[in-house]
């Protein structure tokens, strides 16, 4: 069976009707999967920033809290594992402090940040940390 010329004609024709659809799908598209990527990545980014200064605060902590240091030995401490770790700009608002815990003396190291946003637009997600140390006792001489 033989192929009328109109019925050759009708695939070119049904090829020129869809050029340029491959452009206009992939805007599409890419206008739902960009920001969903963009978003998965500032969630990863905001977890890890978290993270780090957990340790760092909890580091700095137990640090602060051994017998011959002080809280403000556990703040350079921090400071100095969050520059190592992340950024300058992350180590700006710690403090640290002596406080009781279960009516067990510690020092507790605070970190206040923001994690600014990934894209153009959105705030910057506000993190606040903190880290707790044990205070080591002064042993009295046993005789």
């Amino acid at each position: 069976m033989k192929r009328s010329p109109r019925s050759r004609a009708e695939p070119d024709r049904w090829r020129r009707d869809e050029a340029g659809a491959a452009v206009v799908d992939f805007v599409l598209v890419s206008m739902v999967l960009v920001p969903l990527v963009l978003g998965l990545v500032q969630v990863g980014l905001v977890l890890h920033v978290r993270n780090t200064l957990t340790a760092a605060a909890t580091e700095g902590a137990r640090y602060g809290a051994t017998l011959d240091r002080g809280p403000a030995d556990g703040v350079a401490r921090t400071r100095q594992q969050v520059r190592g770790a992340i950024a300058d700009r992350f180590a700006r608002d710690v403090s640290a402090r002596r406080t009781t815990t279960g009516g067990v003396p510690t020092v507790e190291v605070r970190v206040r940040a923001v994690v600014p946003p990934l894209g153009l637009w959105g705030p910057g997600v506000s993190l606040d940390v903190e880290g707790h140390g044990v205070q080591e006792p002064l042993l009295q001489d046993q005789p």
